[in-house]
Formats: C-alpha cells, sequence, structure tokens
C-alpha cells in the first residue's frame, strides 16, 4: 500500500526552527513529484513547496511566504522527504500535508492532480 507519513510537527516561539518528515512507503520517492502543502484554520489549502526531478537531479520551488527560510530536500536512501523551516512566524501555523504526483511543472500548486496525502502534522508558532 502507498503511504506518506507526515511527522515533526510541534509548538515553536516566533524565529524558531522545525524539520518536518514525510515518509513514504509502498512506492519510490524519487519516482515521483513530492510537495508540501498547508492549511491554516479558516483558509484554504495553500502550496509550500515541491520537490521533483529535473535532469539527473532535483528541482526545488517555493512559495514567495516562504521562499528563503523553508527549504525542502529528500534522502533517497531513507526514502524520505523533509520540509527544514527556519524563522518561523506565526502566519505559518497550520496543518501541515505532503503529497506525491506526477503534475505538469505548470501546475505544481494544484493539490487536485496529487495522487496520495500524508495525514497532515500540526505546526503552531507562538510566543
Amino acid at each position: 500500500d502507498v503511504q506518506l507519513q507526515a511527522s515533526g510537527g510541534g509548538l515553536v516561539q516566533p524565529g524558531g526552527a522545525l524539520r518536518l518528515s514525510c515518509a513514504a512507503s509502498g512506492f519510490t520517492l524519487t519516482s515521483y513529484t513530492i510537495s508540501w502543502f498547508r492549511q491554516a484554520p479558516g483558509k484554504e489549502r495553500e502550496w509550500v513547496s515541491t520537490i521533483r526531478n529535473s535532469g539527473s537531479g532535483s528541482a526545488t520551488y517555493y512559495a514567495d511566504s516562504v521562499k528563503g527560510r523553508f527549504t525542502i530536500s529528500r534522502d533517497n536512501a531513507k526514502n524520505t522527504a523533509y520540509l527544514q523551516m527556519n524563522s518561523l512566524r506565526p502566519e505559518d501555523t497550520a496543518i501541515y500535508y505532503c503529497a506525491r504526483g506526477r503534475p505538469p511543472l505548470g501546475s505544481i500548486t494544484n493539490g487536485g492532480l496529487y495522487y496520495d496525502w500524508g495525514q497532515g502534522t500540526q505546526v503552531t508558532v507562538s510566543s
């Protein structure tokens, strides 16, 4: 069975850091585009970041709101993707989800094109 297991969320003060993990099973991570999305209470789901194959390596993409603060990566040996989140702000508070799919590059922000989703991990940034 295909599974995505998101973890690593928690409560952190503004300016702090967290690293989210997305452990994949039932498929090879590098065969798919992996993205992180988030949803805050009362708001629509928002695309955060994507890692996808590009040539012999990978390419990464970020929402403007997190660019320079968040870093997406993957460990092929562990079949796990990560989202390193630094300089966290209260507005980063949300449930974070990882997803796998094969959307065209121009549609990586479209959550409807992803096949499977993790269960979500709560990130709360508050003093």
